[in-house]
């Protein structure tokens, strides 16, 4: 297949618009192995070389204005009076498999030299009258039989949807309505924000989807109601994009920082309100700035005055800041190296993405409002098996078995709607272990005991996973799976998760003496009460350690 790209962007290589064409191409090579890409302004392609892609930047090329003097209908057919580059375009449209139109939208229409262009393809229609058309046309002097096209284009505004209505109506004379494939992408301009980029990345690779897709056969309708999806909500959009400006409502220069401040404050989550406004303060430490960020109702306001103490403060460098939004480092990263330090309320932090998270405010054009469904892990179904078994096991050793062993049968039958774990498949697993040895006589004084240090060695085991134990539940809490991520997150459960592991390994120890009394059937009720201060001890130092690491930080 030969490929030609038009890239009809006056910012030539920089063009945002073709970072989705070079998204669209990649998923064509994918499918298209053989294909080898040639990138070419016009004829640097050598001559004993099979160009596959090649790309012409109007940018860059030489085309001037049609004349209007038909000299390629009557003096030299086909062939244009005006020595310029645009022979070798015609020669590119005629040599190419697959045409593609990659452009910005000026104006409601295509960039006036990209205009200039398809205005001089002239010489690759014949002068006569055609009826194939209601309104009339010219019929091809070539045969183009065959041929494929796509429409390439991003916007400024919030949604491509009626924006392109004369783009389409051009095309639509040139090609025929339905005769080409169209991709069409509002908020073009996000796509050169790096602070962005993981909203912009997930983008495209829908649209890598479409260039597979569309060589294999059509893109299919799930992956173009993807590709018309919103990069954000119009609300979020809209004050990203007045912010970007770096200039104030009277016109003034605003400093970098504040622009920067305001773009990650339009980012703000509503739904994220807890019923108050969230006060917060940026104090960037390397240019002495400092704006209140206040979270409200509806919206997020940044204030250059103001008054009063904030929930909390994060004492950073700009640039620190700046590399934590463009993802070149992670925000609990760089706390953990002490680029940065907090002071006051610690769980804005912990809280950041469901405030700002780019995923969090990816809305649909089909579908405002319905969030993703995302089955959670519940550290319940991993304890029931062992509550139930050192409960009734110890009052009748043969039903309390038999009892254990249905409940962790019934248990998996839950993890339809929820998130199942290694911990909760051992948990099972062992409780039916223990039951059975109970089952064939085997001492409740030895299994008991044996239960509990099971218990304990899988807890103090999994500290040297890579998701401690507890970090596999309490990450519901804390931004789902991206919690995982997290190197504050990870190191405060392993510490949990270790305490919980050595309360359980020595457990069987007095519990050993105490089976040998007449206490030893209340055995279960008994070792339940230390667990109750562990987990006070545990819900305060989820929120203590990682404050105590935020202020030990370098201002």
């Amino acid at each position: 297949m030969n490929i030609l790209v038009v890239n009809g962007s006056p910012k030539g290589a920089k063009s945002n618009t073709l970072r989705l064409t070079d998204a669209f191409l990649e998923g064509i090579c994918s499918v298209e192995k053989d294909a080898t890409p040639v990138i070419s302004k016009l004829d640097i392609v050598k001559k004993d070389a099979t160009p596959v892609i090649e790309k012409l930047n109007t940018a860059q090329m030489d085309i001037k204005s049609c004349l209007g003097c038909f000299s390629c209908w009557t003096k030299t057919p086909g062939k244009c009076c005006i020595h310029d580059d645009m022979q070798k375009v015609l020669e590119k449209i005629l040599w190419a498999d697959l045409t593609i139109w990659s452009f910005p939208l000026y104006y409601f229409n295509v960039p006036g030299k990209l205009k200039t262009l398809i205005d001089r393809q002239l010489p690759l229609m014949l002068p006569f009258m055609s009826s194939d058309t209601e309104s009339g046309g010219h019929p091809l002097r070539y045969d183009m039989s065959g041929k494929k096209t796509v429409l390439i284009s991003t916007c400024g505004f919030y949604t491509a949807e009626s924006n392109y209505d004369s783009v389409i109506a051009q095309f639509d004379k040139i090609y025929g309505k339905g005769e080409y494939t169209t991709l069409f992408c509002g908020q073009g301009e996000l796509f050169r924000v790096p602070e962005l980029s993981s909203r912009t990345d997930e983008y495209l690779a829908v649209v890598r989807q479409a260039g597979q897709e569309y060589v294999s056969g059509g893109i299919s309708e799930k992956t173009n109601v993807k590709l018309q999806e919103l990069l954000f909500p119009r609300d979020v959009f809209e004050r990203m994009a007045d912010a970007s400006w770096g200039v104030s409502e009277t016109g003034e220069k605003e400093d970098v920082s504040l622009t920067f401040t305001k773009q990650m404050a339009a980012l703000y989550n509503p739904s994220a309100y807890k019923g108050t406004d969230l006060v917060f303060d940026m104090d960037y430490t390397d240019i002495g700035k400092r704006y209140r960020i206040v979270l409200g109702k509806t919206k997020s306001r940044v204030l250059e005055e103001f008054e009063g103490k904030p929930a909390t403060v994060i004492h950073t460098p700009l640039s620190v800041w700046q590399d934590i939004a463009a993802g070149k480092i992670g925000g609990p990263d760089a706390l953990m190296k002490h680029l940065y330090s907090v002071e006051g309320d610690f769980d804005l932090m912990l809280k950041w993405d469901d405030y700002f998270g780019q995923k969090q405010n990816k809305n649909s054009i089909e579908d405002n409002n319905k969030p993703p469904t995302i089955a959670k892990t519940d550290m319940r179904y991993m304890l029931i098996p062992w509550i139930v078994f050192w409960v009734v096991a110890n009052i009748h050793t043969f039903w309390g078995s038999v009892i254990s062993i249905f409940v962790c049968s019934a248990v998996p039958l839950l993890f339809y709607k929820n998130k199942k774990t290694l911990y909760d498949v051992i948990s099972g697993i062992m409780v039916s272990s223990f039951s059975i040895l109970l089952l064939i006589n085997v001492s409740t004084a030895v299994v008991i005991p044996l239960s509990y240090l099971a218990f304990g060695v899988m807890w103090s085991a999994s500290v040297f996973f890579k998701i401690p134990l507890t970090a596999e539940y309490s990450l519901n809490d804390y931004g789902g799976d991206s919690a995982l991520r997290n190197p504050l997150f990870i190191k405060t459960n392993r510490i949990l998760t270790a305490a919980w592991g050595i309360l359980y390994l020595i457990t069987p120890i007095w519990t050993l003496f105490i089976m040998r009394t007449e206490a030893g059937r209340y055995i279960g009720a008994i070792n339940a009460i230390l667990p109750l201060f562990m987990g006070i001890f545990t819900a305060w130092f989820q929120k203590w350690y990682p404050k105590k690491v935020a202020k030990g930080a370098k201002k």
